[in-house]
């Protein structure tokens, strides 16, 4: 048995004793060993085989899926970081909970205010814009000639047709954001909501679709932006990720002026109007 496994079954019996049979409506079914559940009573509230289950516990090395880890996680009332924990150990890909911007979201919109004058946004890991500050706004309030129907920075840059001439380094950063993608599919593999924006995405944008059929993946780094503003002309920047801890699914881009040119001329994108929304 390794080490990992005998770790797994440890974990899964020392969280099964602290779930009550009253908790899940079950009798309390007479005297027990343990206060908590017995095997057979998580595996059929977990829908899942008793053998099955008990080797789990054993930490034999049988097959194991999201989905079934999902059922088996839920009986157990684990939280997500607990979830998380069991999937590692289990070695699978998790059948992740969807995330949003909930009890933290005034903290991270005082963040967002405080990185102003720097343009920042807050996307999930499909780059879906979940919260951009108002310096965002303003940099990128010009952007579109079409509509911006998906708020999501991957088919803003893809299907905006003068994408090319407004953001000087396309050729790089395009690849790069597919790279991205395509390393935190990985953890969404099955998800009806990415594989149908990416089966849409694929059918709009055929150099999307070439791009995704290299298979390319990258770790976030910062990197260079280069874009041409038409007020304050080109801006150099570099990106930054910062990740949300409270929020797995959630990244920080901040972009700041690599030169000091760029830092002079910055100020120009701001609006004097009232802010539209993105």
């Amino acid at each position: 048995m390794s080490t990992r496994r005998a770790e797994l079954g440890d974990f899964l019996k020392a969280r099964r004793a602290q779930v009550t049979p009253q908790e899940v409506g079950l009798p309390p079914g007479g005297r027990r060993r343990t206060p908590g559940l017995r095997r057979e009573e998580l595996a059929q509230l977990a829908g899942v085989g008793v053998t099955w289950y008990t080797w789990l516990e054993q930490g034999r090395p049988i097959n194991v899926s999201g989905q079934v880890l999902d059922a088996v996680a839920g009986t157990l009332r684990l939280t997500d970081p607990e979830r998380a924990h069991l999937y590692r150990l289990a070695e699978a890909t998790p059948v992740r909970p969807k995330r949003g911007v909930c009890a933290s979201e005034p903290v991270l919109t005082e963040i967002l205010t405080a990185l102003d004058p720097l343009p920042a946004v807050i996307t999930n890991t499909r780059f879906d814009i979940v919260m951009p500050n108002q310096a965002f706004r303003d940099l990128f309030h010009d952007w579109h000639t079409l509509p911006c129907v998906h708020k999501n920075l991957l088919w803003c840059i893809v299907t905006e047709p003068l994408a090319r001439k407004r953001l000087l380094n396309y050729e790089d950063e395009v690849p790069y954001l597919v790279a991205r993608l395509r390393s935190a599919y990985s953890e969404h593999i099955g998800d009806p909501d990415w594989e149908e924006d990416l089966a849409r995405l694929r059918k709009l944008s055929p150099e999307f679709a070439e791009l995704w059929a290299r298979h390319e993946v990258a770790e976030c780094t910062p990197r260079p932006r280069h874009v041409v503003h038409p007020v304050a002309g080109e801006l150099h920047l570099t990106v930054t990720e910062l990740a949300v801890p409270a929020h797995p699914d959630l990244v920080l881009f901040v972009d700041t002026p690599s030169d000091e040119i760029s830092r002079e001329r910055l100020p120009l994108t701001r609006r004097s109007l009232q802010p539209a929304e993105l």
